[in-house]
């Protein structure tokens, strides 16, 4: 039996898994790394550093289960799961000239705020999926080039995570990287229409396709790796490097989103909601609610999340500021404090509201001025009352977006839930109840690093295609449905929270 790898390269972390053809994971190994960031929006990283970390994990994985002095594992194929949007300036050589520009650098709001005078706004929405924003892949390049024009003059090649670290896969820095559909129509610079780089943009911001790496399909095989890095890893020579994906597809196909309906929400310390959709349904609501729109791993359909900036970091906030006593306690006891937490919450509704908007609001509104807020405080309240809040608002955000997304003419049907936040019983429920549809939980944690094996094992003719991959490697845990009688409350509450945001605006803009 052959093994696959998935490679997960994130913002701060990079994780290597090794499974087997039926979906389980044999051995894994994790690395972090750091981000150099102020206050002034910057936000770089070592390139070369996280290419380092990402050949260690890769040892460690395989030795994890051969051995450290075992003969080759016996491993068909390797696939890619990247954070989305960071750029790296390569030279001729293909050696980074500069730190990587992570998706989180906002320097670029000024070519943003360019991009949207000279395209209009909604039009490039319409036209590349992306609303113009600093985070977008392009507004980077356009400042790299206006801000470092001693380095642009040297620049042969724009790549992202997913193009550079195949092409150190595969040995060859040089030669001419290929990057997925799901991070090429990321960057602002994909017309959607013609499936390819859009000429006339840049043509008019005065860049070449040249720049940009060849686009391919996720799960295109790309090459055999590297003899010496193979070789280095415990690994075979005639490992396939397959062609895998931004971090959010990958996490959907790990979770078996492949149709209109299916929806994945990973609750780490982002709260995240993805799904597929046909490529031929709606657009312009999309750009209301700021959602972006991108290729998804599977053709035919496209790729949109929701997002809200803290969802377990909410939690570690409550923790830190609010959960001293329970902190002390798990550590004299051995427990885990967000346990004791959990059971210091009431079983029914809180008879507090919370609005979770500490670090500004997330889709569908997206507006950075809201602030968070506590309401119905009195002498009875209880910490956990306001903990118990705190999970009833992050779901509440959750049913907003789907709330959104169905009058955007997508349906949400079946979620499963992954990350942190799936450990917990009480918010699987809880999002049950909320938003009134069953929700499950993933036999494999790590479901953005399974994503990657499957698309690994469809390229490599392990599966006849993703969809057969899914079928084969997801499993699913427990299914949490949702209780008629505290879905009907939970309605009514939901109703009162929506009033919230849109009350205390003229509050929060007075008090920035």
């Amino acid at each position: 039996m052959a093994y696959l790898i998935g490679l997960d390269v994130g913002t701060t972390g990079c994780k290597a898994v090794v499974f087997h053809e039926n979906g389980e994971s044999a051995g894994a190994c994790y690395r972090e790394y750091g981000i150099d960031a102020d206050s002034r929006g910057k936000a770089e990283q070592d390139a070369e550093g996280v290419w380092s970390l990402c050949k260690e994990v890769l040892r460690g994985a395989v030795a994890s289960v051969a051995g450290p002095r075992s003969a080759t594992l016996p491993v068909a194929a390797l696939g890619l799961s990247v954070q989305g949007d960071a750029i790296i300036a390569l030279d001729s050589s293909g050696a980074p000239l500069h730190p990587a520009i992570l998706g989180m650098d906002y320097r670029s709001s000024a070519q943003a705020d360019e991009c949207a005078a000279k395209f209009g706004g909604k039009r490039l929405f319409l036209r590349t999926g992306m609303r113009p924003h600093a985070m977008n892949s392009l507004s980077k390049v356009l400042w790299y080039r206006a801000e470092r024009p001693e380095l642009w003059a040297k620049t042969k090649r724009i790549v992202t995570y997913g193009d550079f670290i195949a092409s150190r896969l595969l040995g060859d820095a040089g030669a001419l990287p290929a990057i997925d559909r799901t991070m090429a129509s990321r960057t602002m610079a994909w017309n959607r229409e013609a499936g390819d780089w859009d000429d006339g943009l840049l043509e008019a911001l005065g860049l070449s396709r040249k720049l940009f790496s060849r686009a391919v399909w996720s799960g295109t095989p790309l090459g055999r790796i590297d003899a010496a890095l193979a070789s280095a890893c415990g690994l075979p020579d005639s490992v396939v490097i397959v062609a895998g994906g931004h971090d959010q597809p990958c996490c959907a196909v790990g979770a078996g989103v492949c149709a209109e309906g299916d929806v994945v929400v990973s609750s780490g310390t982002a709260e995240v909601l993805s799904l597929v959709f046909p490529s031929d349904s709606a657009a312009d609501a999309l750009y209301d609610g700021y959602y972006p729109r991108y290729c998804s791993a599977l053709p035919g359909l496209d790729f949109t999340f929701a997002l809200n900036h803290v969802g377990g970091l909410l939690l570690r906030w409550y923790r830190d500021t609010w959960g001293s006593a329970e902190v002390m306690r798990a550590q004299k006891e051995g427990l885990d404090p967000y346990t004791l937490i959990n059971e210091s919450m009431p079983a029914g509704l809180s008879p507090v509201l919370f609005l979770p908007h500490l670090n500004g609001a997330g889709t569908p509104s997206c507006d950075p001025l809201s602030m968070g807020a506590i309401l119905g405080i009195t002498l009875a309240t209880t910490r956990g009352d306001v903990a118990k809040a705190i999970l009833e608002a992050l779901t509440f955000e959750l049913a907003l977006n789907v709330d959104t997304l169905g009058r955007c003419g997508i349906a949400v049907k079946n979620l499963t839930a992954v990350g942190g936040g799936a450990k917990s019983p009480q918010w699987l429920q809880l999002k049950a109840d909320i938003l009134g549809l069953p929700v499950r939980s993933l036999a494999c944690a790590e479901a953005g690093c399974l994503g990657a094996a499957i698309i690994a094992g469809s390229g490599a003719g392990l599966y006849t295609g993703i969809p057969d991959g899914i079928a084969r490697c997801v499993r699913f845990g427990k299914t949490y449905e949702p209780v008629a009688s505290r879905s009907e409350a939970y309605a009514e509450r939901f109703a009162l929270y929506k009033e919230l945001h849109g009350t205390l605006r003229p509050i929060h803009e007075k008090l920035r």
